[in-house]
């Protein structure tokens, strides 16, 4: 007598799909933890864990390693990315640069001052000066040149601070490049 009747629902009510809906129901709870659950395949302990960490990185930066020496773009620093830094690469690695024999010179430097002759000394005194202007204004003309080569080949492209990367590049010793030349000493078509 006090129940409230209520008129009979459809056996299957119509769907409404909401705006911005995701256009199908939600999965029960007990389903999607059931999707998520993997088997754990957990170290033993702490240690083997680690050991592992360490491989896995091991190998991934010897991978980029690899890569960065054979110049493939994906594994480039940002400063070394791009057609007009690749072309810089070129450039001074198809020259022999007195910035590359810095070191070298330095070195013969030091063990001249070693010996009790005074030409030595004085020849000492004014070599370090001297060579530094040399590879100084070398970098000056290579920061020039590749500018300029860079305005011709690629005029759409982004040139702002090749000529200090070319001559920075200059005075690195050559096998230690990174990356590799590509180019041999003289080798000018490539460029």
């Amino acid at each position: 007598m006090f129940k409230r009747r209520t008129p009979e629902a459809p056996p299957n009510p119509p769907q409404v799909v909401k705006p911005g809906g995701k256009g199908r129901p939600t999965p029960k709870r007990r389903d999607a933890e059931k999707l998520r659950r993997q088997p754990i395949t957990a170290p033993a302990n702490r240690k083997e864990a680690y050991k592992k960490l360490r491989e896995k990185q091991a190998a991934e930066r010897a991978k980029v390693r690899q890569g960065m020496a054979k110049g493939s773009e994906e594994h480039l620093l940002k400063r070394d990315k791009g057609p007009v830094r690749r072309l810089a690469r070129d450039y001074v690695d198809s020259r022999r640069t007195v910035g590359s024999y810095l070191m070298y010179g330095m070195f013969a430097i030091v063990l001249l001052s070693m010996l009790p002759i005074p030409i030595a000394r004085l020849l000492v005194l004014f070599a370090p000066p001297v060579l530094l202007f040399v590879v100084f204004a070398e970098g000056i003309l290579l920061s020039r040149g590749i500018k300029r080569l860079a305005a011709e080949r690629y005029p759409d492209e982004n040139a702002k601070g090749v000529g200090m990367y070319a001559a920075m590049r200059a005075m690195q010793i050559r096998r230690l490049r990174i990356p590799n030349p590509r180019v041999k000493i003289g080798e000018k078509d490539k460029v």
